[in-house]
């Protein structure tokens, strides 16, 4: 683990979705305050909106692209986040969060799970932010850090 990985891990365990968990621990390093960044990543936690579409720890990953390449066009935008999910996928099966929890369909309900020891042994949700924030840190900073 990094001091990226190990802080968007934290936020997590604190209660915060996975893209905030994620988006939020990069963010200082763009000039963005942590309470910004959790409050602009909020909708996309649990596959965005909690409808376990693209995972929330991989969307968070993906909004970092253009705070760190502000001057890429769509297309350099686009393949910079391909590139995470490439990297984020050769631990994770995908990045589709109901396929990632193993769910057959998606959980018709806004209110997330409460977390308990129980969430956290049935839900891969820890090791996915760390994985994300890796991947971020493999393709957008690596041989800076």
């Amino acid at each position: 683990m990094s001091k990226y990985s190990e802080r968007a891990v934290q936020l997590f365990q604190e209660g915060k979705n996975c893209s905030q968990a994620v988006f939020a621990a990069f963010a200082p390093d763009f000039g963005l305050s942590e309470e910004t960044a959790l409050q602009v990543s909020a909708g996309l936690g649990g596959g965005v909106g909690r409808m376990r579409e693209v995972c929330g720890a991989v969307s968070g990953s993906a909004m970092l692209v253009g705070l760190k390449y502000p001057e890429l066009d769509k297309a350099g935008v686009y393949a910079k986040v391909q590139e995470i999910a490439e990297e984020f996928k050769k631990t994770n099966p995908s990045i589709v969060c109901k396929e990632l929890l193993g769910l057959s369909k998606p959980e018709h309900s806004s209110t997330p799970e409460q977390r308990t020891a129980e969430y956290y042994k049935k839900r891969p949700c820890v090791k996915i932010v760390e994985d994300a924030a890796l991947a971020v840190e493999k393709v957008l900073f690596e041989g800076e850090i």
